[in-house]
């Protein structure tokens, strides 16, 4: 056996995968796994029938077909008042996992250190640390998790080459306001760090609410590469195809690492997309569907001993279960998949303190009889 030093060192079996594991096991309903399980729109399907029919199977350029990329400007244009160049300012990905990969392969290297906001999505400190970086925790309090911006500042040096921001947060649900933006940006003013902006729940903010993208702010578009996601609007995950934007004097960074780890994306589902996102209700009506569902959980567990926190953003809902038991969140999750047959995902490893506010994450991308059936469940424990 060869010897070598691991670039990660001892990692542990990821928490989706171990309560997946754990819902088939005891066949539970699974409100863990953070993805729809209903079906995308048939008209979608169909699209992608279209342009395979059309010879569309052979490598796409490596900064995504034109079609889509000039979709994905003509959408960022309406929505958030940005004219994007689409030939220098937006590169197609397979997924945002693997743009968050290249924007930190592009920029952070052994000795810089990245701002990241706990709790935070599981894939950013790993790729911070395969480049040799340190991660600067940020940790985010209980239980409106609001940013104090100076505290905030208080962590910025010389050495701080990125911010990591996700807005829509997961697992929080929370989003940001304008002043959390502006106040990002005048921090960072004049100084040289880069922001990666995380919005790939863009389409998912509730309550009448609008999503605040840095593409609307001017200096800090200028500092930022913002990754978006078509699997979580369109509810095909599974499809990995997602898209970077930013200036191009950052992109044209970003693009040298894009085409030695994945080149092109899959051409076919990008002419399909480009085509889909032609209407935009395709994308402006979910934030409405998700919200029902929220709604429809939520409303059904009144009365009982879960608590909801405000969930503003994307498709988790966080419940406190502080008057059902006093165990960690941990062994609570795997208490209630065991013994009720609900499989959720515990907050605290999305912290690097592994800090314990009796808080589990449920996932309300579910058609409505699943999550009808488990809060009857849930209103009993």
């Amino acid at each position: 056996m060869i010897k070598f030093n691991s670039k990660l060192g001892a990692s542990e079996l990821s928490i989706f995968t171990k309560m997946s594991a754990m819902a088939t096991k005891y066949d539970a309903i699974n409100l863990g796994q953070g993805f729809p399980n209903f079906d995308c729109d048939p008209h979608l399907k169909s699209l992608i029938s279209k342009y395979l029919d059309l010879g569309k199977s052979q490598y796409a350029l490596m900064s995504g077909v034109s079609e889509l990329r000039y979709s994905i400007a003509a959408k960022c244009n309406q929505l958030y008042h940005r004219d994007l160049n689409p030939d220098s300012e937006i590169t197609v990905t397979a997924g945002a996992t693997q743009a968050i990969f290249t924007v930190l392969t592009a920029f952070v290297k052994a000795g810089d250190e990245v701002i990241v906001f706990d709790p935070a999505y599981d894939s950013y400190k790993p790729c911070i640390a395969l480049h040799g970086a340190k991660t600067v925790v940020y940790e985010l309090q209980a239980p409106d998790f609001k940013i104090d911006w100076q505290r905030f500042k208080s962590l910025t040096n010389n050495k701080t080459k990125m911010v990591i921001i996700n807005n829509p947060h997961n697992p929080l649900g929370t989003t940001y306001s304008e002043n959390d933006l502006l106040q990002l940006q005048e921090i960072l003013s004049g100084t040289d760090i880069i922001v990666l902006s995380d919005e790939v729940y863009e389409h998912l903010v509730f309550d009448n609410c609008l999503h605040h993208s840095v593409l609307s702010y001017n200096d800090l578009f200028n500092r930022t590469l913002s990754v978006y996601s078509f699997g979580k609007t369109f509810h095909i995950t599974g499809w990995k195809l997602g898209y970077c934007v930013g200036p191009e004097y950052l992109m044209s960074e970003f693009r040298k690492v894009h085409q030695w780890n994945v080149f092109s994306v899959n051409s076919f589902v990008q002419y399909a997309i480009a085509e889909y996102l032609g209407d935009e209700s395709n994308y402006l009506t979910l934030s409405s569907f998700y919200e029902k569902k929220r709604n429809l959980f939520n409303n059904a567990l009144k009365g009982s001993r879960w608590k909801a926190l405000a969930c503003k953003g994307t498709y988790f809902q966080l419940y406190d279960y502080s008057e059902i038991s006093n165990l960690g969140d941990t062994e609570f999750a795997e208490w209630l998949v065991n013994k009720h047959g609900i499989a959720s995902i515990p907050i605290s490893v999305f912290f690097e303190s592994k800090r314990q506010d009796n808080l589990i994450r449920f996932c309300f991308a579910k058609t409505d009889e699943v999550l009808v059936e488990a809060a009857e469940v849930l209103s009993n424990i």
